[in-house]
Formats: structure tokens, sequence, C-alpha cells
């Protein structure tokens, strides 16, 4: 059976036209074609929001132009770099964990040899490093090299147990196995910024706004919207 096929897949493809009737269409954008780029700007995203992130990767990038410089400095130079991005000590110690094991392995400060690599080395690879988990490595694979990886961020997961695609006894590993597997692969990239921003905008944590649904007539939580009412 292909992807996209039997009650889930429908179900999946079903979701994907309203939400894309709500949202719209997505076209991949271009930024970060550096593979390391895109990777430290992922790290930069984690816990944080877009505009803090890429604020963090604009001011490391200004402060290091060259990922040679950052690797040179301090743990504590870079942390203030990035502090703008929130959990800064942290991130500073995955970016350094990052640039160490690149050069160890390499003697660059490069990714670009994962383009030599068929997904799931790829997939292997990333989370290998330190500080890299499954999310950030589905995100760089398939923002940046389309490859058939969905990543599972805490709306998806949200959204996707409210809706029933996710079992409520999955873990996110779990679930980042399960829409690997049953979101089609030309729709993954479309359905999974359309599926944030719905959880961003409407189908919240607290108090999700049901009545502004567009995915209201499917879903089977109809009517409760008050605070404390879900469990994902």
């Amino acid at each position: 059976m292909r992807k996209g096929e039997g009650s889930a897949g429908a179900r999946i493809i079903e979701i994907d036209r309203l939400l894309t009737s709500c949202y719209g269409d997505r076209e991949r954008k271009t930024s970060f074609p550096d593979l390391l780029d895109g990777l430290i700007l992922t790290i930069l995203s984690q816990n944080t929001s877009d505009v803090n992130s890429h604020r963090a990767f604009q001011s490391l990038k200004d402060r290091f132009p060259r990922w040679e410089q950052a690797a040179e400095a301090g743990e504590e130079e870079i942390e203030e770099a990035i502090r703008s991005g929130g959990i800064s000590q942290v991130k500073a110690g995955r970016i350094r964990a990052v640039l160490d094991m690149l050069h160890e392995e390499t003697g660059t400060y490069s990714l670009e040899h994962l383009r030599d690599m068929e997904p799931q080395q790829a997939l292997d690879y990333l989370m290998d490093i330190p500080g890299v988990g499954r999310k950030t490595a589905a995100v760089l694979l398939l923002f940046r090299m389309d490859y058939p990886y969905f990543p599972v961020d805490t709306h998806i997961f949200r959204v996707g147990r409210r809706l029933g695609i996710i079992p409520p006894e999955s873990n996110p590993e779990k679930a980042h196995d399960l829409m690997d597997e049953i979101v089609p692969d030309d729709i993954k990239y479309r359905f999974h910024i359309n599926l944030i921003t719905h959880g961003r905008q409407v189908c919240r944590a607290r108090k999700p706004n049901c009545t502004g649904c567009c995915l209201i007539k499917i879903c089977d939580r109809i009517g409760v919207e008050e605070e404390g009412n879900y469990n994902a």
C-alpha cells in the first residue's frame, strides 16, 4: 500500500485539503542553502519563536562570519552572541559540539557531505551529533534537502492527537515514525507548515478556537473549548 492510501492516509489528504484552503499552498524557501547554516539555525529555533531564532542567528553570523571563527572562540562568546534566542547557554554548548565534531571527523566546518548520503543514512548521521534530536534532524532534511521526513513539534503533536491521526498513546518518537509513513512525500512540506500554523493560530494548547476552525467538520473534539479539556 502506498503512502496516502487507507483510512489514515485518506484522513491526512482531507486534512491537507482543508488546511490548504484555509492557509494556502506553500512554496519552498531557498534561504540558508548551506546545510551547516541550516542546522545551526534549527538549533537556535528550539524552544523559541522564529523571530528570536533568526535574530540570534544573524547576531552569531555578524560576530563570527565564518564558522572557523566561532569554533576558535570561547563558548561564552557564542552564548553572548545568541542570547536573544533564549536558553543561550544550552544552545551555545550544542553549537560548539557540532563544530568540534565536524572538524574532528572531516577537517572542515561543513555538512555538505550529507548530500551524498541516502535519507536514512543522513538521518542517522545527524542524530549522532550531540544536541541534535529527531525533530531537529527532520527539519534540516525536509527543509534543506527535500528528504521524506516529517518533523513533529509540540503544535503538530497536539493537533495530530486532537484530530486522531496521532494515537493518544504515542510518544514524540513514535509520532515521527508514524507521520513519516502516513503523510505522502509530495505534501510533507506544505502539511507540516500548515499544521503548525493551525496549531499556533487556532488549535492552541489553551482555549482553542473550535468555532473558527476549518477542520471542525472532521474533528472528533468538536465543542471542547474550555481550558483544561484537552490532554494533548
